[in-house]
């Protein structure tokens, strides 16, 4: 599947968001430069402290409550954008965040993962509740109508976009495979690449909350 254009992006959204574009059945290839410089160089992904967006959220989860920023107060709060039927990139990232909570010991329950969906035409809440909790229970999904799922992903300047499959009806989706990051202050403070491993997102979270 070719990669698609980001043309259309801004070019802050190039510096962050295409930083790890993914078709969820093909990966970008290596080279992907890093062009933000790390504010903070004690951290080992991308410091994006001070960024004038992905500002927060008003969004129900997968048991139906709605769900903003404010709500988890008090905890790292890292916030990926997917789809449930994504084949590797999506359970990848997952498997991944799970891992980081193991490495946190108990200071994994002052880590909240959220999973926004980018697929709500088929991630029912019902669906969420079955595929985001299974690879930890502390993890929430987050699913809107399609006016909320565009907002929120212009408001953190995520790309995504259906890929039409071989059989009528089928597709996938392209998106954005990195996360954010928010301290327990609500600041965003991350941008996670995706692939790098659990121990350096796990040593920037207990930076973090330390």
């Amino acid at each position: 599947m070719p990669l698609l254009s980001l043309r259309s992006l801004a070019p802050l959204t190039l510096a962050v968001a295409s930083l790890f574009l993914a078709g969820c059945d093909r990966q970008q290839g290596e080279g992907a430069q890093m062009v933000l410089s790390p504010v903070n160089s004690t951290f080992k992904n991308t410091d994006v402290t001070g960024l004038d967006y992905a500002k927060g959220f008003s969004i129900k989860d997968h048991n139906g409550q709605l769900r903003t920023l404010e709500s988890f107060k008090g905890k790292a709060v890292v916030v990926f954008f997917g789809y449930t039927q994504c084949p590797d990139v999506c359970p990848t990232t997952m498997s991944e965040m799970a891992n980081v909570m193991q490495q946190l010991g108990p200071l994994a329950d002052r880590v909240q993962v959220l999973f926004v969906t980018v697929d709500p035409e088929r991630d029912t809440p019902e669906l969420l509740s079955k595929y985001v909790p299974a690879f930890d229970s502390r993890f929430l999904g987050l699913v809107g109508d399609k006016a909320e799922t565009e907002k929120i992903a212009k408001d953190f300047k995520v790309f995504f976009q259906k890929v039409p499959g071989k059989e009528a009806g089928s597709y996938t989706m392209d998106h954005t495979a990195g996360s954010y990051v928010f301290d327990p202050e609500g600041r965003i403070r991350l941008f996670v690449r995706h692939g790098q491993g659990a121990e350096p997102i796990a040593h920037d979270l207990k930076l973090l909350l330390s």
